[in-house]
């Protein structure tokens, strides 16, 4: 029997190679994954869904229904290629900007909405989904989907855990330090790097003077890789094997995923201070939803009757959610206490009870 590739040799960043199996025009370059039609269709779903949802989310911020919000355009394919990889005992371990991640995995968009809001109810991730909440300081999700990864292997279990991270995270002491625990305790762990290019205004070349920060991981045994992010397919794969082999004991492993931020920072952020319109162009070229799109045209799955049907769905869907999300009130002073701590400590009840009190007394001014 022929040895089952190991794709993190075959693949080396230090060698310059990158993972791809479709080109930016969607033409098969690499193996393609056997996925049905169905599956297909939800890739593309999954992506248009993102897609449509984050440019209402950006909408709203304008117009004042929404607070700072994290766009995602561009990013599509990292997420829900990734994603769908994941099976049901997985855990997933976010930073702030995996709205496609979160949609994959069924939760409902308006919690998302809720969330960049600023209403609790949206951290509140349900039971038996295995996500951790949104997590804004850069790189210290990495440290807790270590621990999990970690007691998943103690426990023997067949699961693994995903932790998502930006470039920006990679300059991080918490990224070094969790890749160093989970190498050493062989934690069931897949590190994703979504490098999306810029930490808020820094390019990753003056972050770094490593060529990729997939072979970051080599510092500690672990095996690293470089995929072409705006191709589904690809992440798709690379996850999928990356899991596979976290669960069969192997230990953890780093995928870079090479992208783009197409839009802003947050919508607090103007990127026409420090990048090029003509690189932002040169990128929407590269749209992963247009190059699926061309894929599944030549597989004749994708017909102009198809698409009608699919954005009138999820147009409808981002509709119905943000309808849902508008609905919730204000939530009270004391929602962003109870949601700190499972039990809220002594001074956590004087800070609640001075602030209640404070809110009183504006509310009798009015």
């Amino acid at each position: 029997m022929a040895k089952k590739k190991d794709l993190f040799e075959e693949f080396n960043p230090l060698e310059g190679k990158v993972y791809q199996i479709l080109d930016k025009d969607g033409k098969v370059v690499g193996d393609e994954p056997k996925l049905s039609e169905e599956q297909l269709k939800d890739m593309y779903f999954y992506m248009l869904y993102t897609r449509v949802s984050d440019e209402k989310a950006v909408n709203m911020q304008r117009q004042g229904r929404m607070l700072t919000y994290a766009p995602v355009s561009g990013q599509e394919a990292l997420h829900v290629g990734s994603a769908l990889a994941l099976e049901k005992d997985d855990w997933v371990v976010p930073a702030f900007r995996e709205n496609g991640v979160f949609l994959v995995k069924g939760l409902d968009l308006h919690k998302i909405y809720l969330y960049w809001k600023g209403n609790e109810e949206g951290a509140l991730i349900p039971e038996g989904m295995n996500i951790l909440p949104v997590t804004i300081p850069v790189a210290s999700q990495t440290l807790h989907g270590v621990g999990i990864g970690w007691a998943q292997a103690l426990k023997g279990e067949k699961a693994a855990t995903v932790t998502y991270f930006g470039d920006g995270a990679t300059s991080e002491g918490e990224f070094h330090e969790a890749m160093n625990f989970a190498a050493v305790f062989k934690a069931n762990i897949v590190f994703i790097c979504n490098n999306n290019q810029y930490a808020i205004s820094v390019p990753v070349e003056k972050q770094t003077a490593s060529k990729t920060l997939a072979q970051k991981a080599i510092a500690y045994e672990m095996p690293g890789i470089k995929v072409d992010g705006n191709d589904v397919l690809a992440m798709y794969s690379i996850t999928k094997y990356a899991l596979e082999r976290a669960r069969s004991g192997k230990g953890p492993s780093m995928i870079e995923g090479y992208t783009y931020r197409i839009g802003y920072h947050t919508t607090a952020d103007d990127p026409t201070k420090y990048r090029d319109q003509k690189e932002v162009d040169e990128w929407r070229t590269k749209d992963p939803i247009i190059r699926f799109r061309e894929y599944l045209k030549g597989k004749k799955i994708w017909t102009e009757k198809y698409e009608e049907e699919v954005q009138k769905k999820v147009k409808e869907m981002v509709s119905n959610e943000v309808k849902i999300a508008e609905s919730f009130s204000k939530p009270p002073i004391k929602a962003y206490f109870e949601h700190t701590y499972a039990e809220m400590y002594p001074y956590l009840k004087e800070q609640l009870k001075e602030m209640s009190a404070c809110e009183e007394e504006k509310e009798a001014k009015e």
